[in-house]
């Protein structure tokens, strides 16, 4: 039973065998990739408010220390992407953070923003202007927060993290899996490409692990919509010092990934956290998001890796590497996607379901350098610039 799911109007059901059958996989059970992908982006830390206390999270800063970037130095943060060739801005921040700080709200207030995600709504159009697509993960999203800014992103996400009831989630306001779900939920709903994933090693349980792949295999199964899932580990810091899984632990979880989710979802690991040479057999077909300008503002201790050492990983796996874009090709209309395109289109994306609004279509056709720029990553024509 998955905590809150019904209350939050999600209603999954994990089969007792298939939890038994996935906890059974090894990594001999599934297969090594044929290419590896990965994203050129710039990392965008909107706000560090947050209205949960994660104990294994040193992203968020208590009430009064908190940040806002203004949008001029989003601006800022966006040109200097566009000028190293990123495709992506990764806006972040976290849960409801206007509710807790009243530092937020008021400053908000001020610049004449209703709530967070008005002024999400705000830097998005500001990261277009600049040349890149967006891609928000602003954490748990009714589905009236997640309509606001849905059509000036070009995907969108949030971890699941797990579907267990954990102690590194305490707190007098706790994260709640339902929530959660209730938000990848609601992406499909409104017909959102979007990327979710689990966190290893915060106290759940090889059920609850097997549990919460199901749960978005699940939910994916209703709606198509779960472009990756991320299999990351949690890495100690100043406010975690529970260790991470060990590499047996990451190789077996990873397969997991793998057989639960069909072929058309990405099974992704952050080069910067996990030990990826050793995980490519594993299933893992995508190494995330990286930026040649911008720090991992979730993980300030663990850099990004240069593009060097990314082809580095693809060598030693013996398969080819390729930038993509934060939305996968299969959500592209049939004139969008590359001739070369062999995947299963996303339900509806030749007609039906507006996988893409016309704010993305139109930057991703656009005639000018960003739109340029869109379109050799998906003709597979990018070249290395130095990282």
């Amino acid at each position: 039973m998955i905590p809150g799911a019904n209350e939050y109007g999600v209603e999954i059901t994990i089969d007792e065998q298939a939890v038994e059958d996935l906890c059974a996989v090894s990594p001999t059970d599934v297969d090594a990739p044929s290419a590896l992908t990965f994203a050129r982006n710039v990392f965008v830390p909107l706000t560090t408010a947050c209205r949960y206390t994660c104990t294994y999270c040193t992203y968020f800063d208590p009430p009064g220390q908190a940040s806002l970037l203004s949008l001029e130095e989003v601006r800022e943060i966006c040109q200097r992407g566009a000028d190293a060739g990123c495709t992506e801005a990764l806006f972040t921040f976290g849960d409801d953070p206007d509710d807790r700080y009243t530092e937020i709200h008021a400053q908000l207030d001020a610049w004449g923003y209703d709530s967070i995600h008005d002024y999400l709504r705000a830097a998005c159009e500001v990261a277009l202007e600049e040349g890149l697509l967006p891609h928000a993960n602003p954490g748990d999203q009714t589905r009236t927060q997640m309509e606001t800014v849905a059509d000036v992103n070009a995907s969108m996400g949030v971890m699941l993290e797990t579907t267990a009831d954990v102690d590194a989630h305490a707190g007098p306001r706790r994260k709640e899996p339902g929530q959660r779900l209730r938000t990848i939920q609601n992406a499909g709903e409104l017909d959102v490409a979007f990327t979710t994933g689990i966190l290893v090693g915060i106290g759940e349980t090889w059920r609850d692990r097997a549990e919460s792949l199901l749960a978005i295999r699940e939910l994916h199964d209703r709606y198509d919509h779960v472009q990756e899932v991320i299999v990351q580990p949690v890495v100690n810091n100043e406010r975690w010092a529970g260790g991470s899984p060990d590499l047996a632990t990451m190789r077996r979880v990873t397969a997991m990934a793998r057989a639960a989710l069909p072929d058309e979802i990405s099974v992704q690991v952050p080069p910067n956290l996990a030990p990826a040479n050793d995980l490519i057999d594993c299933g893992v077909d995508d190494l995330g998001g990286v930026s040649p300008v911008t720090d991992d503002h979730i993980n300030p201790e663990h850099a990004w890796p240069a593009l060097r050492e990314l082809e580095e990983i693809a060598a030693y796996a013996d398969v080819p590497l390729a930038e993509r874009l934060p939305v996968y090709e299969r959500f592209l209309p049939a004139d969008l996607r590359p001739d070369g395109f062999d995947g299963t289109a996303a339900d509806g994306a030749d007609g039906g379901r507006n996988w893409l609004s016309p704010t993305i279509r139109n930057a991703l056709a656009a005639d000018d350098p960003a739109g340029e720029r869109y379109r050799a990553v998906l003709r597979d024509e990018t070249t290395a610039r130095s990282d």
